[in-house]
């Protein structure tokens, strides 16, 4: 049976029939991970939770420890993630309160520990990573979605930027340029390390606010937050369909 991993906030430990059994502090060859792993249990199926940002949110995108994160991930016993990301969108079809389930991703970050194949190894390795998202997860949060009637795309290209800053008007531009759909600060490196772990990884993106130069109106954490408040419900709803399934 598989065993879900999912990354995200904390309030996502709080799907409505899930029973938490155990808050697992792992260490890791990477350092510590976010959080504690929460591990529990919903419709008979054993879950697991990782708060990205901490407990509570403290941890900024670009500190985020990613390796430490999945390694954990996998050895608490995960054999596919689902990771919620809150993104700025770029196409004119992400509005806020738009979900997307991206199929490719675009990475800008730099200065982020991206891999586990470094330091004294044995040999090289290069990972394929043509496509990022596992097909058949991306199938289940996009059942899910539409089962739930929410307005989503199910595909899209997702431009992962530094952080913790927004982006400017001309840097979304370019991204806008370069095909990219949403724009988020979390996308990189954690679906390259779940591929490296030969993870099945896939990403549920909910649009928090238009993208720089998108609106007329500046971006706040006021309205971001709002967006996130309003979408957590739906996100919880999508999550325990796919975890029924």
């Amino acid at each position: 049976m598989t065993v879900y991993a999912i990354i995200g906030g904390t309030g996502l430990t709080q799907l409505e029939g899930l029973t938490i059994r155990q808050a697992q502090s792992m260490d890791t060859p990477y350092g510590a991970p976010s959080a504690d792993i929460m591990r529990g249990e919903y419709a008979g199926r054993e879950v697991l939770f990782l708060a990205r940002h901490g407990q509570p949110h403290r941890i900024p995108p670009h500190q985020v420890n990613y390796r430490a994160n999945l390694w954990a991930l996998k050895q608490a016993g995960a054999n596919a993630i689902l990771a919620v990301n809150a993104v700025g969108g770029i196409h004119a079809a992400m509005g806020t309160g738009h979900f997307c389930v991206p199929h490719q991703i675009i990475d800008y970050t730099s200065g982020r520990a991206h891999t586990f194949y470094e330091g004294e190894l044995e040999h090289v390795t290069h990972v394929d990573f043509s496509h990022p998202y596992d097909e058949t997860l991306r199938g289940r949060l996009v059942a899910a979605l539409a089962a739930e009637g929410c307005a989503y795309s199910g595909h899209g290209v997702y431009g992962c930027t530094q952080g913790p800053r927004l982006e400017t008007v001309a840097e979304i531009t370019r991204l806008e340029r370069d095909g990219c759909d949403i724009v988020g600060m979390t996308g990189m490196p954690e679906a390259a390390l779940a591929r490296e772990l030969a993870l099945p990884y896939a990403c549920l993106a909910l649009v928090v606010n238009p993208a720089a130069g998108k609106s007329a109106a500046l971006i706040t954490m006021a309205e971001i937050e709002r967006a996130l408040n309003e979408g957590m419900g739906k996100v919880k709803a999508v999550l325990a369909r796919v975890l029924a399934d």
